[in-house]
């Protein structure tokens, strides 16, 4: 059987929203399978459906609890939910398989929760454009409500969550240096901010120095980020922070503002796309492969830096 049928089927599969044929082709885009570019070609027309939530924080906010609430909550409401987990440290998937298995207890049973974890794999690349490739298959597949929960706050989680349609920041009290630390990638792209473990002593100290921050903070239109308190382990403020990103949403599509960041959204994409193609032909010929291994000798003994050797790779035409 040829990759196209192939893949037609499982496209006809997941637009159906079969969590198998949804599993099978976020494994293609993960592996960066031969056929993966093809497949999403024919996922892409039934996207646009879903509203996208990216959620971040520095670790041992609570997003995990936060995000299993916040599906639990929409699924009382009847949404299907998918949650997109990133773990841009895990060069292996045991452990975030493990993850998956731990939240499994309380939302994989309910079929109407697809949730699915995505580490490097010790690919240093992609992370970000497989991510989006695999809320695009969610979205594809019915899913009304698609949630990226990454890890951290580096780079590739700040790549990730521009991806959303909504973006969720979480802090904890008594954060102190560490709202300082984060404010220069995150504060311009939360569009809510969530103080979780609201339970805590300093609670009101970090509510007031988050709302200093953002009145410093510049958006390219008129929305001001609420502060939401919560206390994921109590269910507490969930409905709150539904009821935040419902109203971004609403805002977003009144000020007619979501053309331009889809439109922003899309060229991220396809400079992704570029960027790996232009890497991946590279390395397919031989040449080329060759001439970027001796360049990495003479840049790994000194006897060359790095930014001379990617311009010797562009001038002799092997970009």
């Amino acid at each position: 059987m040829s990759p196209s049928i192939n893949n037609a089927s499982l496209v006809e599969r997941i637009s159906k929203g079969e969590p198998r044929a949804v599993a099978r082709a976020i494994s293609k885009v993960e592996d960066l399978s031969k056929d993966a570019s093809e497949l999403m070609k024919q996922i892409f027309p039934l996207t646009g459906r879903g509203l996208i939530i990216g959620i971040t924080g520095a670790p041992g906010a609570g997003k995990s609890s936060l995000v299993d609430k916040l599906a639990l909550l929409y699924r009382q409401q009847g949404e299907r939910v998918g949650i997109v987990a990133v773990d841009p440290s895990s060069p292996f998937s045991g452990g975030a398989i493990l993850g998956d298995r731990i939240r499994m207890q309380m939302l994989g049973l309910d079929e109407g929760v697809f949730i699915r974890s995505m580490a490097t794999r010790g690919n240093l690349g992609g992370l970000a454009r497989s991510t989006v490739d695999a809320v695009s298959i969610l979205d594809a597949a019915g899913y009304s409500k698609i949630i990226i929960e990454t890890v951290g706050v580096g780079q590739d989680e700040v790549e990730v969550v521009k991806a959303a349609d909504v973006s969720v920041v979480v802090l904890v009290p008594g954060m102190g240096d560490d709202i300082q630390a984060i404010k220069a990638g995150i504060m311009e792209i939360g569009d809510v901010f969530v103080i979780n473990k609201a339970d805590r002593d300093g609670v009101h100290s970090t509510e007031k120095e988050l709302e200093a921050l953002l009145s410093l903070a510049s958006r390219e239109d008129t929305w001001e980020p609420p502060i939401v308190k919560t206390v994921a382990t109590e269910s507490k403020g969930i409905k709150e922070l539904a009821a935040a990103i419902e109203s971004y949403k609403v805002f977003h599509e009144q000020a007619k503002s979501v053309d331009g960041r889809r439109r922003a959204i899309a060229r991220w994409r396809i400079l992704e796309l570029l960027r790996e193609r232009l890497v991946s032909q590279t390395l397919e010929s031989r040449s080329a492969s060759e001439k970027l291994d001796r360049l990495a000798g003479e840049v790994a003994s000194r006897q060359r830096d790095p930014y001379s050797a990617v311009e010797e790779l562009i001038n002799s035409g092997s970009l």
